[in-house]
């Protein structure tokens, strides 16, 4: 496991739209889940240990994200055969071990997360409610240990743009394990 970062992705792109479908195969349209103040997708898998310390955290911004009518989707590009941990089978546990209030979708192709710009797991984007870029950054300054962080990016970054201000100056990366691309022969 290696760490890397996100990539820069500009601010202010607007969103590719997109169809996936969720572990029991039901499809989620991406204009259907949007949500009146914005979107959040964060780019997420089963078996990364970056990913995994997040998930609680993740979910209950998510939660505080919903009473501002910003929706959130997970997406898991990690679809690949030398990563069986990140299979459809065991997205469906991950939901139920997390008590995913959102829905947590299979990028088979990649093309959601190649879009994006997403380049390790997790990596966080939030969209604004004109479907532009706003934030694309960490969740806070502590990925180990919960208690410990000091400075949530993310509610930070929904707070300011459901007061319609400016985005955050500062946007710190993401860090996590690197999206196990399907063209990648080894892990």
């Amino acid at each position: 496991m290696s760490l890397i970062h996100s990539s820069l992705v500009e601010l202010g792109h607007k969103l590719e739209h997109f169809e996936l479908e969720d572990p029991n195969g039901k499809i989620f349209k991406s204009k259907e889940l949007f949500g009146k103040g914005g979107f959040m997708i964060a780019v997420m898998c089963n078996h990364c240990p970056y990913s995994n310390a997040i998930w609680k955290r993740l979910n209950a911004v998510a939660e505080f994200a919903k009473k501002l009518d910003i929706t959130t989707v997970a997406i898991n590009p990690n679809i690949h055969p030398n990563y069986p941990e990140d299979s459809p089978a065991h997205m469906l546990d991950k939901i139920k071990e997390m008590g995913l209030e959102f829905p947590y979708l299979i990028d088979e192709n990649q093309n959601v997360a190649k879009h994006l710009g997403a380049v390790c797991t997790p990596d966080i984007f939030l969209f604004d409610g004109e479907e532009k870029l706003y934030y694309h950054g960490r969740l806070d300054d502590n990925w180990q240990d919960a208690r410990s962080v000091k400075e949530e990016d993310l509610r930070e970054a929904i707070m300011l743009l459901f007061s319609k201000q400016d985005a955050p100056k500062i946007q710190h990366p993401s860090q996590g394990c690197s999206i196990k691309w399907i063209d990648t022969v080894t892990g």
